[in-house]
Protein backbone atom coordinates (compact mmCIF):
# COMPACT_ATOMS: atom_id res chain seq x y z
CA UNK A 1 0.00 0.00 0.00
CA UNK A 2 1.39 3.36 -1.07
CA UNK A 3 1.71 6.01 1.63
CA UNK A 4 -0.49 9.08 1.21
CA UNK A 5 1.87 12.04 1.36
CA UNK A 6 -0.38 14.61 -0.23
CA UNK A 7 -3.88 15.04 -1.57
CA UNK A 8 -2.44 14.26 -5.01
CA UNK A 9 -1.93 10.66 -3.87
CA UNK A 10 -5.65 10.18 -3.16
CA UNK A 11 -7.60 8.29 -5.83
CA UNK A 12 -10.71 10.30 -4.96
CA UNK A 13 -8.86 13.56 -5.68
CA UNK A 14 -7.63 12.19 -9.03
CA UNK A 15 -11.18 11.09 -9.91
CA UNK A 16 -12.55 14.48 -8.87
CA UNK A 17 -10.00 16.23 -11.09
CA UNK A 18 -11.14 14.07 -14.01
CA UNK A 19 -14.72 15.03 -13.16
CA UNK A 20 -13.81 18.73 -13.50
CA UNK A 21 -12.39 18.06 -16.96
CA UNK A 22 -15.55 16.22 -18.02
CA UNK A 23 -17.81 18.91 -16.55
CA UNK A 24 -15.97 21.62 -18.48
CA UNK A 25 -16.24 19.59 -21.70
CA UNK A 26 -19.98 19.05 -21.44
CA UNK A 27 -20.75 22.59 -20.32
CA UNK A 28 -18.95 23.85 -23.43
CA UNK A 29 -21.80 22.25 -25.38
CA UNK A 30 -24.53 24.04 -23.42
CA UNK A 31 -26.45 26.97 -24.92
CA UNK A 32 -24.58 30.28 -24.76
CA UNK A 33 -27.52 31.82 -22.89
CA UNK A 34 -26.48 29.63 -19.94
CA UNK A 35 -22.90 30.91 -19.85
CA UNK A 36 -23.56 32.85 -16.65
CA UNK A 37 -26.25 30.51 -15.32
CA UNK A 38 -26.19 26.76 -15.02
CA UNK A 39 -22.86 26.46 -16.86
CA UNK A 40 -21.07 28.56 -14.22
CA UNK A 41 -22.83 26.79 -11.34
CA UNK A 42 -21.85 23.38 -12.66
CA UNK A 43 -18.25 24.40 -13.16
CA UNK A 44 -18.03 25.90 -9.69
CA UNK A 45 -19.56 22.81 -8.09
CA UNK A 46 -17.19 20.53 -10.02
CA UNK A 47 -14.10 22.58 -9.10
CA UNK A 48 -15.21 22.70 -5.48
CA UNK A 49 -14.97 18.91 -5.10
CA UNK A 50 -11.21 18.36 -5.57
CA UNK A 51 -10.54 21.78 -3.99
CA UNK A 52 -12.26 20.78 -0.75
CA UNK A 53 -10.57 17.37 -0.74
CA UNK A 54 -7.17 19.08 -1.09
CA UNK A 55 -7.86 21.79 1.46
CA UNK A 56 -9.23 19.36 4.01
CA UNK A 57 -6.32 16.97 3.58
CA UNK A 58 -3.75 19.66 4.26
CA UNK A 59 -5.45 20.76 7.49
CA UNK A 60 -4.07 17.69 9.34
CA UNK A 61 -6.89 17.32 11.87
CA UNK A 62 -9.49 14.63 11.34
CA UNK A 63 -12.59 16.68 12.32
CA UNK A 64 -11.62 19.53 9.97
CA UNK A 65 -10.76 17.06 7.20
CA UNK A 66 -14.16 15.38 7.63
CA UNK A 67 -15.84 18.79 7.44
CA UNK A 68 -14.14 19.54 4.10
CA UNK A 69 -15.03 16.09 2.79
CA UNK A 70 -18.63 16.87 3.77
CA UNK A 71 -18.45 20.04 1.69
CA UNK A 72 -17.03 18.02 -1.22
CA UNK A 73 -19.97 15.62 -0.91
CA UNK A 74 -22.35 18.57 -0.93
CA UNK A 75 -20.79 19.87 -4.14
CA UNK A 76 -20.94 16.39 -5.64
CA UNK A 77 -24.70 16.21 -4.92
CA UNK A 78 -25.12 19.74 -6.28
CA UNK A 79 -23.38 18.83 -9.54
CA UNK A 80 -25.43 15.64 -9.84
CA UNK A 81 -28.63 17.70 -9.49
CA UNK A 82 -27.47 20.33 -11.96
CA UNK A 83 -26.52 17.66 -14.50
CA UNK A 84 -30.02 16.20 -14.26
CA UNK A 85 -31.47 19.67 -14.76
CA UNK A 86 -29.54 20.10 -18.02
CA UNK A 87 -31.33 17.02 -19.36
CA UNK A 88 -34.77 17.95 -17.96
CA UNK A 89 -34.49 21.44 -19.43
CA UNK A 90 -33.33 20.10 -22.81
CA UNK A 91 -29.91 21.77 -22.70
CA UNK A 92 -28.01 18.50 -23.14
CA UNK A 93 -29.13 15.09 -24.36
CA UNK A 94 -28.92 12.18 -21.90
CA UNK A 95 -26.21 10.52 -24.00
CA UNK A 96 -23.99 13.60 -23.64
CA UNK A 97 -24.23 13.44 -19.84
CA UNK A 98 -23.65 9.73 -19.22
CA UNK A 99 -19.86 9.86 -18.73
CA UNK A 100 -20.24 12.80 -16.37
CA UNK A 101 -22.98 11.02 -14.41
CA UNK A 102 -20.78 7.91 -14.05
CA UNK A 103 -17.84 10.01 -12.83
CA UNK A 104 -20.06 11.88 -10.36
CA UNK A 105 -21.26 8.54 -8.96
CA UNK A 106 -17.68 7.22 -8.71
CA UNK A 107 -16.49 10.32 -6.88
CA UNK A 108 -19.46 10.15 -4.50
CA UNK A 109 -18.79 6.48 -3.76
CA UNK A 110 -15.10 7.15 -3.08
CA UNK A 111 -15.84 10.20 -0.92
CA UNK A 112 -18.31 8.20 1.19
CA UNK A 113 -15.73 5.40 1.56
CA UNK A 114 -13.03 7.87 2.64
CA UNK A 115 -15.37 9.48 5.19
CA UNK A 116 -16.34 6.06 6.56
CA UNK A 117 -12.68 5.05 6.81
CA UNK A 118 -11.75 8.22 8.67
CA UNK A 119 -14.73 7.84 11.01
CA UNK A 120 -13.80 4.19 11.74
CA UNK A 121 -10.19 5.07 12.53
CA UNK A 122 -11.42 7.80 14.86
CA UNK A 123 -13.00 5.35 17.31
Amino acid sequence: VMAIRSHRDLEVWKDAMRLVEIAYQITDAMPSREQFGLTQQMRRAAVSIPSNIAEGHCRHTRPVYLNYLGMALGSQAELETQLELTVRLGMLPVLATEECARQIALVGKRLHALVASLERSES
